[in-house]
């Protein structure tokens, strides 16, 4: 009985060390377990057994390596680990993928139930001292719809979607997918339009199918995908793109002006440039006038009039 607990739980640290990292020689498996390397093969057959599927490499410079197998086998956590994924599935079960809520429930439930006391204590922890003030609901997107997306944008394959614009209109779109954007509660995909040679922002929850076309996507030279959907929401829309100065290096400014609020550029080291759209200068210097920094409106001048404006407004009503 002795000698069965010391292999399974040899058998234990060796899967450990092989989800830890990519590859690992039979020598460096030996020594880390202390046996020999006839005993690392043996054990390697025994996961092989139980449904692990470890690939082995010859020759010299060969090894071993975690592969892909046609089920999922168990997988070892350490106690970071766990704690982290626990809190992760609480927060991803917020209903915007439409299709996980009963896989979140269910993951969370298993999770649970084998975690040791000291981590779940931890996990009730966070979760106690956490309150979420959300906004408004997410979009709901479907879970096969955002599955078939990230796979196209890490296959690189032209995409053929039905997507329907801001008046509800449906179009069908060739796209090159580079990359999955989330927003606050909206999905984004970020492609290559190709019938109109251009970058475009597309939202999830407005794509009502998709399906591979078997050509390659064409994303040469691709903007950033996160700047986009940033300039997609603080820009876009509005009638009226100021551009300011904001006396503070680019962290800081992002924590005067978030990016759904404004497009960002370093202007050196001590300075940042934003674009801030809005509805009419006199909204934009509304906004401009609340923000706990010096601003410097650089363009355009209607901007800048309103400003000054609304300075000398709240100078008349609050005389020295």
């Amino acid at each position: 009985m002795h000698a069965v607990l010391e292999t399974s739980a040899r058998l234990l640290r060796l899967l450990s060390l092989l989800q830890a990292r990519p590859a690992w020689t039979a020598p460096q498996l030996a020594e880390r377990l202390a046996v020999t390397e006839r005993t690392v093969r043996r054990d390697v057959a025994r996961l092989r057994d139980l449904g692990y599927p470890v690939d082995a490499e010859p020759g010299p410079h060969g090894g071993y390596r975690l592969g892909r197998g046609g089920a999922l086998p168990p997988l070892l956590l350490d106690d970071d680990e766990a704690v982290a994924v626990a809190v992760g599935l609480r927060a991803a079960a917020d209903g915007s993928v439409v299709g996980l809520d009963d896989a979140t429930v269910s993951a969370l439930a298993k999770l649970a139930q084998v975690l040791p006391a000291r981590l779940a204590t931890r996990v009730a922890a966070v979760h106690g001292a956490t309150a979420e003030l959300r906004g408004r609901d997410p979009d709901r997107v479907d879970a096969d719809l955002l599955v078939s997306l990230a796979q196209a944008c890490r296959g690189g394959e032209r995409l053929r979607l039905v997507y329907a614009d801001r008046q509800g209109r449906a179009s069908e779109r060739l796209a090159d997918p580079l990359r999955l954007v989330r927003a606050g509660p909206r999905w984004y995909l970020v492609a290559r339009d190709v019938g109109r040679d251009a970058w475009r922002t597309f939202r999830v929850d407005r794509i009502a199918s998709v399906r591979g076309t078997g050509q390659p996507a064409d994303v040469s030279d691709p903007p950033d995908a996160v700047d986009l959907v940033a300039r997609g929401m603080a820009v876009a829309p509005y009638a009226v793109v100021a551009r300011v100065r904001i006396d503070l290096p680019a962290a800081a400014a992002l924590e005067v002006v978030p990016r759904t609020v404004g497009v960002h550029t370093p202007d050196g080291d001590a300075a940042t440039v934003v674009e801030i759209g809005g509805s009419d200068a006199a909204g934009l210097a509304r906004y401009l006038a609340g923000l706990a920094v010096p601003v410097t409106v650089l363009d355009p001048p209607d901007v800048a009039v309103a400003v000054r404006a609304r300075a000398a407004a709240l100078l008349a009503a609050n005389p020295a």
